[in-house]
């Protein structure tokens, strides 16, 4: 489970990262050379969302959009100082449930 998670977290990471990136750019006049970062960002999120233990990708993919709702917030409030409300947290909440039955239902 903890390599699990850890790949789950370094990919939403480093999904969020290689957006930034491309956002800074395109939406904050930041210099074109942030997309080089950006793109070996978002490679490195591909590569560790290939890493997760489900045997199937749709279902690792569902896991990680969980994932990557918390780490959305967790990124709104370290990197951008906006800190997340109740209901961010309780939608949060929501969906690293659903990630969690998903993950770890019992399956024949």
């Amino acid at each position: 489970m903890g390599l699990s998670l850890a790949a789950y977290a370094g990919a939403a990471l480093a999904e969020i990262a290689g957006c930034f990136a491309v956002w800074a750019w395109w939406r904050l006049g930041a210099s074109a050379l942030w997309l080089v970062p950006g793109a070996l960002s978002l490679g490195a999120f591909a590569w560790l969302l290939a890493l997760t233990p489900v045997e199937v990708a749709g279902r690792s993919y569902a896991v990680y959009g969980g994932i990557y709702v918390a780490a959305s917030l967790l990124w709104l409030w370290a990197v951008e100082g906006v800190r997340p409300d109740r209901w961010d947290m309780g939608g949060a909440a929501l969906v690293l449930a659903g990630a969690a039955v998903i993950l770890w239902a019992p399956r024949g």
